[in-house]
């Protein structure tokens, strides 16, 4: 089953022989077999505010970018009732990177075209603990999280927590009393009480343990954060530096920001900045089954086990799974088949079309309920049909 899995990998990688250097070739949309008009009219509505604060929509098919458009927004106007008023979504820190509203560090760094990624940093986190395990690095992936904690500081140990294992982390399935379900603007979610801590690893480690280990998916940026520092215990390295070296330089992004908590650890759930078309490599080095230019970044192995359905998410006809941090959403003219993703707060979601060799990112910062946002589903159901 494994190997007719990996020869499907090969195949969705095979129609571009080579990756991009600096900067990606382009094509028009219909010499590369798309119908122009599909991306114009998905262009259209992103321009007339149908899906509220949209910054990027890029296309690109056969490792070529055959769309790409960009949309300015007044962010200064969009969020100025918010950003000087001390709320959930700005963790009493009002200048600070982790004020959502305030367009020095949001939707973009500094005002420049390093877009937040948000929670698609988790799935980028996992590429690189894939590249640290690829490359002998890091340690199996079963191994027990309290390996590397001092257990006699750790509060609400029990067995459950004792079986925790760095797959539970990676799938979500951790165990941990948690509540992330709620909007990010309500003070009772988990995740705004992580953020307005200053040691977000134990914060998330102390806390009691609610379940089983591996048996219900429950969205937990907590265990996310952890992962920065079973990375750095395990490596010695810091895990910007690690995917500096043998990830973003060996496939040519040479410029991101990666924000830190309050104790200098790397932000493992949601604090990478990326330019679109840098973040498209990432989804494309997946698509030629982890090989760039004939480097081995990252096993086969390790892709084989990111974008397998390793979960259920929500109810049985939520046309979504999780696999190592990678969102599957169910191909909608084929559910039997999966949509390699990520998904970030705000409106990010970086795609891998594996039967149409494609790979979309979508930029946005829709962070207020009620408000537009982009209908995911049916968009993903457009681009697959204007596949020629």
């Amino acid at each position: 089953m494994r190997s007719a899995f990996l020869l499907l990998l090969l195949a969705a990688g095979s129609a571009a022989a080579q990756a991009p250097g600096k900067s990606w070739p382009t094509a028009t949309a219909s010499s590369v077999g798309l119908n122009g008009a599909v991306l114009d009219s998905i262009d259209r509505e992103i321009k007339s505010g149908r899906y509220g604060y949209v910054d990027r929509f890029v296309v690109i098919r056969h490792g070529k970018i055959a769309f790409d458009g960009s949309y300015p927004q007044d962010y200064d106007k969009a969020y100025a009732d918010s950003v000087n008023v001390e709320s959930p979504l700005n963790a009493g820190d009002l200048t600070g990177p982790y004020n959502y509203y305030n367009p020095w560090w949001h939707p973009t760094y500094r005002r420049g075209d390093l877009h937040s990624l948000q929670s698609v940093t988790k799935t980028v986190a996992s590429v690189v603990i894939g590249t640290a395990v690829t490359r002998g690095d890091f340690p199996s992936i079963d191994t027990p999280i309290l390996t590397f904690f001092d257990t006699t500081k750790i509060a609400n140990i029990d067995d459950r927590k004792r079986r925790m294992t760095i797959r539970h982390l990676m799938t979500m399935t951790g165990g941990i009393d948690w509540n992330e379900g709620l909007p990010y603007t309500d003070p009772r979610n988990t995740a705004i009480g992580l953020e307005a801590s200053h040691d977000w690893v134990a914060y998330t480690i102390n806390r009691p343990m609610m379940r089983e280990p591996g048996t219900v998916f429950n969205y937990n940026s907590g265990e996310s954060a952890i992962l920065a520092h079973v990375f750095r215990k395990a490596t010695g390295m810091d895990i910007e530096e690690y995917a500096a070296r043998h990830l973003f330089t060996p496939i040519g992004i040479e410029r991101w920001y990666w924000k830190r908590s309050p104790t200098g650890l790397i932000d493992t759930e949601g604090g990478l900045y990326l330019e679109a078309r840098d973040l498209a490599r990432i989804w494309y080095l997946f698509s030629q089954n982890g090989v760039w230019n004939g480097t081995r970044v990252v096993s086969a192995d390790w892709i084989h086990q990111s974008i397998t359905p390793a979960v259920d998410v929500g109810s049985a006809t939520s046309g979504r799974k999780y696999g190592l941090k990678w969102w599957l959403y169910a191909n909608p003219t084929d559910p039997g088949k999966w949509i390699w993703g990520g998904s970030g707060f705000g409106g990010q979601f970086p795609l891998y079309f594996p039967d149409q060799d494609m790979v979309v990112v979508f930029n946005a910062w829709n962070i207020l309920g009620g408000r537009p946002s982009l209908p995911l589903r049916t968009t993903m159901e457009r681009l697959i049909k204007a596949v020629n």
